[in-house]
């Protein structure tokens, strides 16, 4: 069903962006930079060790280098999500008018061996900003316009119906991080239904790309054959992923925030919840073997492994591990429908552009 819209300009806004040096956060703050004439973009983040902080070091130092080209001004703020005191604070002083909450405690297999990260972050944070948005209208504020949040198409869990709709039930959760992020879109449609506040939820498929997420399966796969070890292939390599290449989320990111679930007013005389959930997903599952197969020959052609590099070498097949599901497949046809856009990169383009990236970052070639 379309949601109708309210069309916020983006320029002369104060747009506050958590997580933003990550892999989805930086690279939506750069796109926001390159497009607002004007206005203010707020960063935050812990800066925490995950993974590897100088690569989120290394995404931080590409947006100050943006900044100083931008007609909008930015600000990183270091802070973590659970510091209820201090995202009060961030909101009294800068007053943001649009919210991007991209911070998370992310990845399925961690939610097992650390679950208290998970509830600290994505539950606790979660709140928080919740709060924060919800206290922005005190005192007759204008307040948050619209609040864009990160899901995930773990919430989907075992579904066996492909592709994946928006309208499916997602009430069968195989991972404690699909549970906090289901937890999310329920808290933000009740944020939104007391308080009015224009919420949209993003289900976001297997984002990959140039300065990705080192955790994530390509990355970890190039670190792996690049050291010549061997790299696990999970259920037997029987899995398929619905790949979803950055640039693609970013467009699909920005084009939400202009398009905020309009207020509205029910025949019990209660507004109507302002709130809209999608998916953005490439849309074409793609075998797991075939995804290994394009990483290690885009990273022959980068020069990052040799020529006569043997794949078959360097892989084993192992059993499903907990938490994972066979197949993640979206429909987007509730992106498309609104706001006109669905995923275009296909899989080897994207590749190809990481590999090309590794090559770079690591300083690593075997070409002449």
């Amino acid at each position: 069903m379309r949601v109708a819209k309210e069309y916020i300009d983006t320029a002369g806004k104060t747009i506050l962006v958590t997580g933003s040096p990550g892999f989805i956060g930086a690279n939506l703050v750069l796109r926001l930079l390159g497009e607002m004439p004007s206005g203010k973009v707020l960063s935050f983040d812990n800066m925490n060790a995950y993974y590897d902080p100088a690569l989120k070091a290394y995404r931080l130092s590409l947006i100050e280098e943006a900044s100083k080209r931008s007609g909008a001004e930015h600000t990183f703020i270091k802070g973590d999500l659970s510091n209820k005191a201090l995202i009060e604070e961030i909101f009294q002083t800068y007053h943001p008018d649009i919210v991007v909450h991209l911070a998370a405690q992310a990845g399925v297999r961690c939610s097992i061996s650390d679950p208290d990260a998970y509830i600290t972050s994505n539950l606790v944070g979660f709140y928080n900003i919740l709060e924060a948005c919800r206290h922005s209208y005190d005192e007759g504020r204008k307040g948050v316009e619209h609040f864009v949040y990160a899901s995930s198409s773990s919430v989907y869990g075992g579904n066996k119906k492909v592709p994946f709709s928006t309208e499916d039930p997602v009430d069968n959760p195989v991972s404690l991080y699909a549970a906090t992020k289901k937890s999310n879109e329920l808290m933000a449609h009740a944020y939104a239904k007391l308080y009015n506040i224009p919420c949209t939820g993003l289900r976001f498929f297997t984002v990959y790309g140039p300065a990705g997420r080192p955790d994530m399966a390509y990355f970890g796969f190039a670190d792996k054959l690049l050291k010549g070890e061997t790299i696990q292939i999970f259920n037997y390599g029987n899995c398929k992923r619905d790949f979803t290449y950055i640039d693609d989320i970013v467009e699909g990111v920005y084009r939400v925030i202009q398009g905020a679930p309009r207020r509205s007013v029910g025949e019990d005389g209660l507004p109507v919840p302002p709130y809209a959930v999608y998916n953005i997903g490439g849309g074409q599952p793609e075998s797991l073997m075939d995804f290994v197969t394009i990483l290690s020959e885009e990273l022959i052609r980068a020069g990052v492994l040799p020529k006569d590099f043997d794949l078959q070498a360097h892989w084993q097949l192992v059993p499903m591990q907990p938490g994972d599901v066979p197949v993640t497949y979206a429909d987007s046809r509730g992106l498309e429908r609104d706001f006109g856009f669905t995923p275009r990169i296909r899989l080897r383009e994207g590749l190809r552009k990481f590999a090309q990236w590794y090559q770079r970052y690591y300083g690593v070639s075997l070409l002449p």
